[in-house]
């Protein structure tokens, strides 16, 4: 399976070999080339070496499939970067890759102006790839065998995945056509507020797959108040679950509106933003400049995006407390956001609460529901065991980039960025800085992070745990 991807990842080389045809840099369009050939070839003879059993994909298969797909196309990603000489060491270019599929954003360049157009498009279209997902992509695209549910759950983000039709292919399909009007919306919106043609479509890219790369240093400080309220629209958009969407497009209006995530979601993005815009007031000379940038960050943040506006490291400490935490919450399940989802944080919440009334009334027997529906215990314990393990990940990751010796907020601020698939975050790693001061320990250990924050942990734990490849 992760041999035909390669197939699907030489087509989408080709892109950027397009572009750097275009804007004159034919060496760029050239390295491109010869990494698509180079994967095809790889491609053809892995399949005449190695013949699959069985074309069913199990869960167990789901999973690995899935991770060492990821890993592979971010290699292969990587490749790019380091032969043009933009980013020379691999470490780095892993980092950047791996950044832009996880739809992180988080970058080791200091100066992203002086790349490419090649090089940019590329990273920015790993956004768009990631977002929704490789796999859920070639899914659209191609046929992956029997039962590629499996695939989908293990790559699709939140606690509970189905299918919006009975197929999984046509749900791919489905996915991926609202995403791609929903992208070419966008374009048309940047287009329309005089934001050049290449810059609409990388920054498109990036809001679409919830990314973050852009083609300034500053991020969106340059661009225009009404380029900054597209984005902070679509950015939000993005990151609602995708159901919700389909649900509107087969008209299920009232089904669309009793959705307990969409509304806490809402909920969450108003009170931030409206909480920050009273709290930086005396910052800037309007209040509707306040709110701006206010609604651009609470956006660009719940929604692990990670496009600035202005440098908001240098927001009080009550705002960024707000942004930290929304770093924790992330975007809607079924999304091309990242964190720990709002579904998750529902679910989590609610279990807290029977165990509370549990204690009051311990004869009493109580179930959770969510989204109107009764909860499978079998969701609630797998979200309670999620959770623990996520804390536990990421305090290792904290623990390994603070021997880097930046300071609490540059170590913390850091790992849950690049869990969380966000991007920026204070101190050294802040909006207008990078990771490139980064020891080679803590960056690949953030590349990591960034994985197993994208595939949801498990994917990745499973592929490499021993007894995964013994056979029964």
């Amino acid at each position: 399976m992760p041999l035909q991807i390669l197939k699907v990842a030489a087509l989408v080389l080709l892109l950027p070999a397009a572009v750097g045809l275009i804007y004159g840099e034919v060496r760029d369009a050239l390295v491109y080339l010869g990494v698509a050939v180079t994967v095809v070839v790889c491609s053809f003879l892995g399949q005449r070496i190695v013949e699959p059993r069985s074309k069913v994909t199990y869960a167990r298969e789901g999973f690995v499939i899935v991770a060492l797909t990821w890993v592979m196309m971010s290699v292969v990603g990587a490749l790019p970067f380091i032969i043009t000489g933009d980013i020379p060491r691999f470490e780095d270019a892993l980092f950047e890759s791996m950044s832009g599929f996880t739809t992180t954003g988080a970058s080791i360049l200091t100066d992203v102006t002086a790349l490419s157009h090649a090089n940019l498009f590329w990273r920015s279209f790993t956004h768009w790839l990631g977002g929704m997902g490789i796999l859920v992509f070639v899914m659209a695209i191609t046929s992956m065998g029997e039962r590629p549910i499996h695939i989908m759950r293990a790559e699709m983000p939140g606690p509970i995945v189905g299918k919006l039709v009975p197929k999984a292919k046509e749900t791919a399909k489905i996915l991926y056509l609202i995403y791609l009007v929903m992208t070419a919306l966008e374009i048309v919106l940047l287009l329309a507020g005089g934001m050049p043609v290449f810059d609409s479509f990388v920054h498109a890219f990036g809001t679409a797959g919830t990314g973050g790369f852009g083609v300034r240093p500053d991020s969106f400080v340059g661009y225009s108040p009404y380029l900054q309220w597209v984005v902070t629209v679509f950015m939000y958009l993005f990151g609602v679950n995708f159901n919700i969407y389909y649900l509107i497009l087969v008209k299920k209006f009232s089904q669309a509106v009793r959705s307990s995530e969409l509304w806490a979601y809402a909920a969450v993005g108003i009170v931030s933003a409206l909480a920050i815009t009273w709290n930086i007031r005396s910052m800037y000379a309007t209040f509707g400049e306040s709110l701006r940038h206010a609604a651009f960050q609470v956006s660009s943040i719940v929604t692990t995006t990670g496009f600035s506006s202005t440098d908001f490291d240098r927001w009080p400490d009550f705002s960024k407390m707000i942004l930290l935490l929304l770093m924790f919450i992330g975007a809607s399940a079924g999304s091309t956001g990242g964190g720990l989802k709002v579904s998750r944080v529902l679910i989590l919440l609610k279990s807290v609460h029977r165990e509370i009334m549990k204690a009051l009334h311990p004869r009493s027997v109580r179930g959770l529901r969510f989204e109107g529906k009764k909860l499978d215990e079998a969701v609630a314990r797998s979200t309670l065991s999620y959770f623990a393990l996520y804390m536990v990940c990421l305090a290792v990751c904290i623990l390994i980039v603070s021997f880097d010796g930046f300071g609490l907020e540059t170590s913390l601020s850091a790992s849950v960025a690049c869990f969380n698939n966000i991007g920026p975050g204070f101190g050294s790693v802040g909006p207008m800085a990078s990771y490139a001061s980064l020891s080679v320990l803590s960056k690949l250990t953030l590349t990591l992070a960034m994985l197993l924050g994208r595939l949801e942990i498990l994917p990745v734990v499973l592929a490499f745990a021993p007894a995964t490849w013994q056979r029964k």
